[in-house]
């Protein structure tokens, strides 16, 4: 077909590959919450070294606690972030009390260091040269959904290139936001359901997955309202490409805490990777309903689906309310799908300034060559007023 872009059914399988990798924070695409992403690892580690010993010269190791402002117990492990320029990396997690250490790497590293591969030592590795010469215009906040973070300048904090501990940072419950990544039926667990769970993510630290699944059906089965449990379950299962059994286990987790949002954002995975779009479309709402800020890639899946189903207005206002949702630019993947939708409409200025924004962010090479490749389509279009400016997703299916 003349004019043609980009195939509806190819640019959903475009945005949808990304969706699980940029954005989530509190478990799952995690998610970062960005994000959220199905994970290597589906549990951040909870055992952070007591006694580091440096592997590299010019190595600073941070420690400190998170800690929620009301006083409450911190039940459920926080993401701790590093912004470095502009660029957020995931560089620990809490453990039970809320405590975490991580080191900032040596300048010849070159790149962030995978948790997975700290995982016994609950440290990771920030690297890249740029950083370690200015790591004292870096910061550290904590992520998990539901709440905001202090933020906590290193320079402020740090005197010299030497282990250190930040001290606190405090999470604050954030107004007009009713779901979170920390359920209320973890206070009501009995110890032994909670002893279980420790063990299943003990042993995902590991990679020990038969002993975190076990683990996590021996919690649920003594605690059949363990809505925490029911979700790690789902991941684990969903990791062995069991997604009957994955998808069962977020509904059982969403049936014992409706307000627990990482399980619909399972089920909204689920849902993209069997393109039931309509389906995405139903529970990404419900999830945005309950918590409209930690879950940016929600609102891309939720664009993407209103696009696949070939519905241009309600997918331009979801994909703009996730560009104002996403400060921190955690899916840059949202200004392409709008600049796909408003290619469609034959808005062919601002579809120009969002591809060149996603230039501006993307950092994948595949993603680069994408967004030059739509700039120049738009400029061929923008020449052509008379030709169709995309073909209709439905005409793919």
């Amino acid at each position: 077909m003349g004019g043609r872009v980009l195939a509806g059914s190819l640019l959903c399988l475009v945005v949808g590959a990304q969706c699980f990798a940029q954005g989530h924070s509190g478990g799952g695409i995690s998610g970062t919450r960005g994000s959220s992403n199905l994970p290597n690892s589906t549990f951040p580690n909870t055992a952070p070294n007591e006694n580091p010993s440096p592997s590299f010269s010019n190595t600073i190791f941070f420690s400190g606690k998170v800690a929620l402002a009301d006083g409450s117990e911190l039940i459920e492990p926080a993401a701790i972030q590093m912004i470095c320029g502009g660029q957020r990396h995931v560089v620990g997690y809490t453990d039970r009390k809320g405590s975490f250490s991580f080191q900032f790497a040596d300048p010849n590293t070159s790149t962030v260091g995978n948790l997975a591969d700290a995982s016994t030592t609950m440290m990771s590795r920030v690297g890249s040269v740029q950083e370690q010469r200015n790591w004292r215009e870096c910061e550290l906040q904590a992520e998990l959904a539901g709440f905001s973070s202090d933020t906590v300048e290193l320079a402020s904090r740090v005197s010299a290139l030497e282990s250190a501990n930040i001290g606190t940072i405090t999470l604050h419950r954030l107004e007009h936001v009713e779901g979170t990544s920390i359920s209320v039926t973890s206070l009501a667990a009995p110890p032994k359901a909670k002893k279980e769970l420790e063990k299943a993510r003990e042993a995902s630290a590991k990679g020990k997955w038969p002993e975190t699944q076990k683990a996590l059906e021996k919690a649920v089965q003594i605690y059949p309202k363990y809505a925490v449990a029911w979700y790690e379950l789902g991941r684990v299962l969903l990791r062995q490409n069991d997604t009957a059994g994955a998808k069962s286990s977020f509904e059982k987790s969403v049936a014992a805490d409706s307000k627990y949002v990482n399980a619909y954002e399972g089920l909204a995975e689920l849902a993209f990777r069997a393109s039931q779009w309509q389906e995405v479309v139903n529970t990404t709402n419900k999830l945005l309903a309950l918590n409209p800020v930690n879950f940016p890639g929600a609102y891309l899946m939720s664009g993407a689906a209103q696009y696949c189903l070939g519905q241009m207005d309600a997918a331009e206002k979801i994909s703009r309310a996730g560009i104002r949702a996403d400060e921190a630019h955690q899916v840059p993947k949202l200004r392409y799908l709008l600049g796909m939708v408003l290619i469609r409409k034959r808005e062919y200025v601002e579809a120009t300034n969002l591809m060149q924004q996603y230039l501006s962010l993307a950092n994948q090479p595949a993603d680069v060559e994408e967004a030059k490749k739509q700039l120049a389509e738009i400029e061929r279009l923008s020449a052509e007023p008379n030709s169709a400016s995309i073909e209709d997703p439905k005409d793919d299916q």
